[in-house]
């Protein structure tokens, strides 16, 4: 005959094997400070020797709160699970969130209707914040999602300057100059193109604009194409350029997986690099070391980002709960260590690295 389930420890069951009141063991299980040490301690050690396992739904509407945190990626499947950028970033949230006792849920969502959808369910009150990443301009989730009250975190300078909503990015001004100076000043290259991302992304429109800047007079917008960050789209503006400008002699490429992809399109053309034409990318991806020739890149740290996106949104989670609730949210600016603050984001610094390719 089969056993019975065994019965689920209860919250009156933690009281009773730490001696105090059930209402001593729910300021303890949902994270109260207004309990003395020595009776949480009775409470964590019964809660442990117990087995207990808080219920969410109960602990949410006492609390208000769910302790998960929503990651959404503007993008498809293929994107997000091709392009090392958002590996790091996944990493560097899932580790503070960790840290900060929160579970994180994970969206992908590329058009407007799934963005729509994944809009609605958030409002709902399934998440306390809502990181973003990858958001293109004709999104307005960002917007839509603050309007609704909920804190959400951007990975990456929002393309419109009037959305005052915290953001953590690179410098991707500073990163792109550098790749161009590299190019011309060191590499003595003098007829320089470049692979610019998607211009409806800030990281696509601040890359160009550091590359432009660089080159000065220089610049020539018929040595731009544009991809949108993957292989493929890298390929394919390689393709136009050298049909556009066969002489040319160095490319900045705004990605690391463009760049590669570009470098394979030189070679089928006959073009060695760095010595016919010099390659510069962007991102200093695993790939960008072991390729052969290894390539000169800007190094962005994106476990990094991901971890103070986090960090961030943690922040305003916490600053919220603790204000009571007609009163509003004052919130800190975010610790500037390592990175510049910019208006209500933090902008990490980059580096160049260099190696075979320039």
């Amino acid at each position: 005959m089969p056993h019975p389930p065994a019965r689920r420890p209860t919250l009156e069951a933690v009281a009773a094997q730490a001696g105090v009141s059930r209402a001593t063991v729910s300021r303890v299980v949902n994270g109260s400070p207004q309990v003395d040490p020595a009776l949480a301690r009775k409470v964590k050690a019964a809660v442990a020797q117990l087995g207990y396992v808080p219920n969410l739904s109960a602990r949410s509407l006492m609390t208000r709160r769910t302790d998960v945190v929503a990651l959404v990626a503007a993008e498809g499947d293929d994107r997000v699970f091709g392009d090392p950028f958002f590996s790091g970033i996944v990493r560097g949230v899932g580790h503070e969130l960790l840290v900060a006792g929160r579970q994180l849920m994970l969206f992908m969502s590329q058009g407007s209707a799934e963005l729509d959808s994944v809009e609605a369910f958030l409002r709902g009150g399934h998440c306390d914040g809502v990181l973003l990443i990858s958001e293109h301009g004709r999104h307005g989730t960002a917007a839509a999602l603050t309007s609704a009250g909920i804190p959400v975190v951007i990975g990456g300078r929002p393309l419109d300057p009037t959305l005052r909503i915290p953001y953590v990015d690179h410098d991707n001004v500073a990163g792109a100059f550098l790749a161009a100076r590299h190019l011309t000043d060191t590499a003595g290259r003098t007829r320089v193109a470049t692979i610019a991302g998607p211009q409806d992304m800030s990281a696509g429109v601040d890359r160009l604009l550091g590359f432009s800047r660089a080159l000065g007079t220089d610049y020539d917008p018929a040595l731009v194409e544009h991809g949108d960050f993957t292989g493929i789209s890298g390929a394919s503006a390689m393709e136009q350029l050298l049909s556009r400008a066969p002489d040319l002699d160095g490319v900045f490429v705004a990605s690391d997986l463009m760049a590669l992809a570009a470098i394979a399109v030189l070679r089928r053309h006959g073009r060695r690099v760095p010595d016919d034409v010099a390659v510069v990318g962007f991102d200093d991806i695993a790939l960008a070391a072991d390729s052969t020739p290894s390539l000169t890149t800007i190094r962005q740290r994106t476990v990094e980002q991901g971890r103070r996106m986090a960090q961030t949104l943690v922040g305003l989670i916490d600053a919220r709960a603790a204000q009571p609730p007609d009163q509003p949210v004052h919130r800190a600016a975010p610790d500037s260590h390592d990175g510049l603050l910019a208006g209500e984001g933090i902008v990490l610094p980059v580096e160049l690295v260099v190696r075979e390719t320039a």
